[in-house]
């Protein structure tokens, strides 16, 4: 029986992961005015206003290892900050600390970066009144020449919902997809045919032909050392990771109802209400995929080419669905009585919350029971469809159209 929000919230407990550790930039609008929020492109330069400054600039390439890697601020003070090597597998953090005035943070002395490898910045600072402001980029380190890397996800020993895609990016363009997609073998326990699709000549993802069983055990090997990949460019990974698919858990986002039904194991928790994109910033529909977690993040129109028309620091309770910028997240903002009754967003799907985020709050509570990798479906939305390649929107192509994206069929 579907229950209502305030009656689920009395009555679950939060067995959820809460991984909001990190913060983001972003802004609630797409790049193109539809489906979606809009991110900061590697490229681009800081939105006037930025109080965090980060050095390498954001999607920096080919970064020495002895950096240089800076955080600052001009005034108030930095709360947290944390650089992660991400995307390999493996997340190893680079030990650092604030100085003793709180407006620089420097890694410790004699560190170095990988060769190699992606790295994620994030930052929450202070400003002299207690407002938080929060800031997240990323940049990779320079890969000895006439070799090639994948960065990749999900991390090696984590718990993920039914809904993941082991995704690789690739550093150069792959000629040879048909050798480097046979280094790739991702297997599983119970075992499911797990099958390639490219996506241009830089990414290739794998999945089953359905959403992984809850209680699998999944294992991706890389043979891609000496593996040529483009002519005299040659691979230099070999590893073997794993990960552990979690309870399943799909939402329905129905744009027209205003609301989102969260089923759990099959099973409907609550029926939350929301609001998503508004007439002419509407939400995609679609199948996507939760790919990050930030208990704070900033939404910045000027990022995406949309003006002053918002500029909001301190958004909570923020999950991310779509690399071009669809977010579900937390809204203080909105009456309390917009969620529910109407679509006011510049594309994302919001859920009530207090400013700070608040646990007791339909956001905080979606966002204590989400998982990397759980589902949240979009019905009944005046915008088209997902594209397959933008996050993990990989489900929305059927068994037949994923298999022919192989290159070994």
């Amino acid at each position: 029986m579907t229950l209502v929000w305030e009656r689920a919230r009395r009555a679950l407990v939060v067995t959820g992961l809460v991984t909001g550790l990190a913060t983001g930039l972003a802004g609630c609008t797409g790049a193109d005015g539809e489906g979606g929020v809009g991110i900061s492109l590697p490229g681009k330069a800081r939105a006037p206003g930025d109080v965090i400054r980060v050095s390498p600039e954001d999607g920096s390439r080919a970064v020495p290892a002895g950096g240089p890697v800076e955080v600052e601020v001009d005034s108030g003070r930095l709360e947290r900050v944390t650089v992660v090597q991400v995307e390999d597998g493996l997340r190893s953090e680079v030990a650092g600390e604030v100085s003793a005035d709180g407006l620089r943070w420097r890694p410790r002395p004699g560190t170095r970066l990988a060769l190699a490898a992606k790295y994620s910045v994030d930052a929450v600072a202070l400003d002299g009144h207690g407002r938080r402001s929060a800031r997240h980029t990323t940049f990779t380190t320079v890969v000895p020449g006439s070799r090639f890397i994948g960065y990749f996800k999900p991390e090696n020993r984590s718990t993920v919902g039914t809904g993941m895609i082991v995704s690789f990016g690739f550093n150069r363009p792959i000629e040879n997809r048909a050798e480097v997609e046979r280094a790739v073998r991702v297997t599983s326990e119970p075992p499911v045919e797990v099958v390639g699709h490219w996506f241009g000549k830089e990414r290739l993802d794998f999945r089953p032909a359905a959403y992984w069983r809850p209680g699998t055990r999944v294992t991706v090997e890389l043979a891609l050392r000496d593996v040529e990949g483009a002519p005299g460019v040659y691979g230099i990974q070999r590893k073997k990771v794993g990960f552990t698919v979690g309870r399943s858990q799909v939402s329905l986002v129905d744009a027209e109802a205003h609301t989102m039904e969260v089923r759990r194991d099959g099973e409907v928790l609550a029926t939350v209400p929301i609001t998503a994109g508004a007439p002419k910033t509407t939400t995609y529909n679609g199948k996507m995929v939760v790919t990050e977690l930030y208990d704070v993040t900033r939404m910045d129109g000027r990022t995406v080419g949309f003006g002053g028309e918002y500029d909001i620091k301190d958004v909570p309770h923020a999950m991310r669905l779509t690399d071009s910028g669809t977010f579900l997240h937390g809204n203080y903002w909105a009456a309390a009585s917009t969620f529910g009754s109407a679509n006011v967003s510049h594309g994302c799907v919001g859920l009530r919350d207090e400013k700070g985020g608040s646990a007791d709050s339909p956001a905080g509570w979606f966002f204590d029971r989400t998982l990397i990798g759980d589902v949240v479906e979009v019905v009944n939305s005046r915008d088209k469809e997902v594209a397959p390649d933008n996050g993990l929107g990989g489900w929305n192509l059927d068994w037949d159209r994923w298999k022919a994206g192989s290159a070994l069929r």
